[in-house]
C-alpha cells in the first residue's frame, strides 16, 4: 500500500481517491472500526491501518491538507456554495 501525495490536492490511498483524513475522520474522530471502514471504502484494512499511520507520521503535511481544505469551503461558500445541511433543508 503506498499513499500518493500527487495527483490530489491531499495524501490519499494510491490508485483510489479516498483520502488519509477521510480514513482518519471515519476511524478516529467517528468510532467506527478500522475493518468495516476498509469494507465500505473497498479497501483492505492493511491500508486503513497504513492510512492511519502516514496521517500520525505526518503532521506537519495533514494540518495543511486541513488548512487548504479549510480555505477552499470558504471560498466555495464565498462563491454561493450551500453546505450539505442548507442542501438538506431545502429538500425537507
Amino acid at each position: 500500500m503506498r499513499i500518493a501525495t500527487d495527483l490530489h490536492a491531499e495524501p490519499h490511498i494510491e490508485g483510489q481517491r479516498v483520502t488519509v483524513r477521510r480514513i482518519q475522520g471515519l476511524v478516529e474522530e467517528a468510532g467506527r472500526p478500522a475493518e468495516e471502514v476498509a469494507g465500505q471504502l473497498d479497501l483492505d484494512a492493511a491500508e486503513v491501518y497504513g492510512a492511519l499511520q502516514y496521517y500520525h507520521s505526518h503532521p506537519d503535511e495533514m494540518r495543511e491538507a486541513e488548512r487548504e481544505q479549510a480555505e477552499r469551503e470558504q471560498q466555495a461558500r464565498e462563491d454561493g456554495a450551500k453546505t450539505p445541511a442548507e442542501l438538506k433543508e431545502e429538500r425537507a
